[in-house]
């Protein structure tokens, strides 16, 4: 008898963390839908990945296979366009469209990484220099000025130069040159968030600065890093396609929107769509990113209520 009782205690304690999480998402939901932008970046990104990720079954051709007889054929509602090629074929007869429904797995994925790696850096540099200040605080803001000194595009740029371009090593060159805008922010809000009472009175009981970073001070800075984060996953994308079109990017047989744009500003007085189309994959993407990047901002920043107002 006591067991099916204790079980019972179980469920009933349960329910109130359940229904807490429940009504957190039905407040995310609300606030989403509310939001127009926040609305339509959302579906922007999440189309863009659902894209990414079902490429082999939503590209109707083989991305990478040339067809000379078919070279440079307009899309399909202009005089001598095909349904067959609906947004037309580049200089090789490779499909336009499904070039860039692959593309979308190379810039979300050098996206995505070289910011989780850029957010780590930074994230740990902020916290510590912001937590210790003096000696240590002054030493990692001395690199952070030392790197926002030289242009980050400049200096990606150099370095890709002497190792050599690729996708590995531009996923890294990225995370590694842009970690400095996390370092800042993360340790602004840390010296806000250190200075009250729960981590003073952490201090006094003895927690040692380990478990004071992890469990008081990077929970409460965690709404401001994820913001930058998501803005930071557009403008990278934005630099892989800038590097990729100077040739110090993604490399041939890989597919991206920045190496489709360099192909095809040599077309574009005759074969406008052979850079145009890539060109507005990255600007909608782009966009969508920032859009949600700006709903979160909204939503997370404690100073504002305009995504509770459906700004």
């Amino acid at each position: 008898m006591g067991l099916p009782l204790k079980n019972k205690e179980l469920e009933t304690a349960s329910a109130p963390s359940e229904h807490k999480r429940l009504s957190s998402l039905r407040r995310w939901i609300r606030l989403l839908l509310q939001s127009k932008t926040g609305t339509v970046g959302l579906f922007i990104v999440l189309s863009v990945f659902l894209v990414a990720v079902f490429a082999p079954w939503i590209a109707p051709h083989n991305p990478a296979e040339n067809n000379l007889a078919s070279m440079l054929q307009p899309p399909f509602w202009m005089d001598g366009g095909s349904t067959d090629h609906i947004l037309g074929t580049d200089n090789l007869g490779r499909d336009i469209f499904s070039r860039i429904v692959y593309g979308a797995q190379v810039s979300l994925l050098v996206g995505i990484t070289a910011v989780l790696i850029a957010g780590a850096i930074g994230l740990v540099a902020g916290i510590v220099a912001g937590y210790y200040g003096g000696f240590i605080d002054n030493v990692i803001m001395r690199f952070v000025d030392a790197f926002l000194a030289i242009p980050s595009i400049l200096m990606t740029l150099v370095i890709l130069g002497i190792v050599g371009p690729g996708m590995l090593t531009l996923i890294l060159v990225l995370g590694i040159t842009n970690w400095v805008n996390y370092a800042r922010i993360v340790r602004g809000e840390v010296l806000s968030v250190k200075e009250r009472d729960f981590v003073k009175a952490a201090n006094m009981m003895g927690v040692n600065d380990k478990t004071i970073m992890y469990r008081h001070l990077a929970p409460n800075i965690f709404s401001s890093f994820i913001v930058i984060s998501t803005l930071s996953v557009a403008t990278t994308i934005i630099s892989e396609a800038a590097l990729s079109f100077l040739g110090m990017g993604i490399q041939p047989p890989q597919i991206s929107w920045g190496g489709m744009l360099s192909t095809g500003r040599d077309y574009l007085a005759d074969s406008w769509w052979v850079a145009t189309f890539p060109g507005i994959a990255i600007t909608i993407t782009t966009l969508g990113i920032i859009f949600l990047g700006d709903w979160l901002r909204d939503v997370l920043d404690p100073k504002t209520n305009v995504g509770r107002k459906g700004g």
